[in-house]
């Protein structure tokens, strides 16, 4: 398990986030005219002491809940070549490390997410289908500057589960990276991690030729459902997982399930012993280890 630090220090929720802008207008005009962000608040200053950095002014809009996002326009700084065009591209993860940074604001149902949706269209933009997440539904857009901006509704609130199946799979992470540092290469795939887990849950190797841990919520149950109702499978209940054990290739299939891609993708989180061999957007096959 990761430890948990022995303080009486606590983080107490997100001041702010703050981006860079190129575009002052543009921006200004998404945030508080298309989103109805209130504009609160503005630092006007003659750069901040090295002799490099430009005079700029930092705005911040109200993000809810006693938050703001803000963004640094830089006076006379040039925008970046990677960041030219990113506004017109379609609201899709094409560039993983550059879409990763994103805002996510939280609405209170799917009546309110597709009524965003349907604004946000109105006012020109290209908005995405609705994803549903492991825990949350979203749909995105980008603003003037290329940066994703997402809008969320939680699907089921966290549990202990989900804390306890995080820290199993991040010590896993942590145990396999250690293991391939070792070796001399690095982790690539997430299988690797999913095998390590398996090993974290099932110490003793007591399971079939193939076994898939499935943590105990409603996003997998469909899951372990389809195992039961199977005669080439069994499942065992431990502690917050359920393991589906069998003694030769498993097939299942993303729709007979009832899944999204999103989740499915995700769907070995819990763990896995045995090596997928077929692992697309409709169908897997887990086979036993070589």
């Amino acid at each position: 398990m990761l430890e948990q630090p022995a303080t009486r220090l606590r983080l107490r929720g997100v001041d702010h986030t703050a981006r860079p802008t190129w575009k002052l207008r543009e921006t200004v005009e998404f945030y508080r005219d298309k989103l109805g962000l209130p504009l609160v608040h503005v630092i006007s200053a003659r750069g901040w002491g090295p002799a490099t950095h430009p005079d700029f002014l930092h705005f911040f809009f109200d993000s809810g809940n006693g938050s703001t996002i803000a963004f640094f326009y830089y006076l006379g700084s040039d925008q970046p070549e990677a960041l030219v065009g990113r506004a017109a591209m379609p609201p899709l993860p094409d560039d993983h490390v550059f879409d990763a940074t994103h805002t996510a604001w939280l609405v209170d149902s799917e009546e309110e997410l597709k009524g965003w949706k349907r604004r946000l269209e109105a006012e020109g933009l290209t908005v995405s289908v609705e994803t549903t997440h492991e825990v949350i539904e979203s749909i995105y857009v980008r603003d003037p500057n290329g940066y994703f901006v997402e809008i969320t509704r939680k699907l089921r609130p966290l549990n202990a589960i989900d804390s306890t199946d995080a820290a199993l799979t991040l010590r896993a992470a942590m145990d396999a990276e250690d293991a391939a540092s070792a070796e001399g290469r690095r982790v690539i795939a997430i299988d690797e991690i999913w095998a390590r887990k398996s090993t974290l849950l099932n110490p003793d190797g007591g399971h079939a030729a193939v076994s898939i841990f499935v943590p105990r919520l409603e996003e997998f149950a469909s899951l372990t459902r389809a195992a039961r109702g199977r005669d080439d499978c069994t499942v065992t209940a431990l502690d917050i997982h359920d393991r589906i054990d069998a003694a030769g290739p498993v097939e299942f299939q993303r729709r007979a399930l009832g899944l999204k891609p999103a989740v499915w993708y995700g769907l070995f989180t819990g763990g896995i012993c045995g090596r997928i061999e077929i692992f697309d957007r409709d169908r897997v096959v887990i086979a036993p280890a070589a």
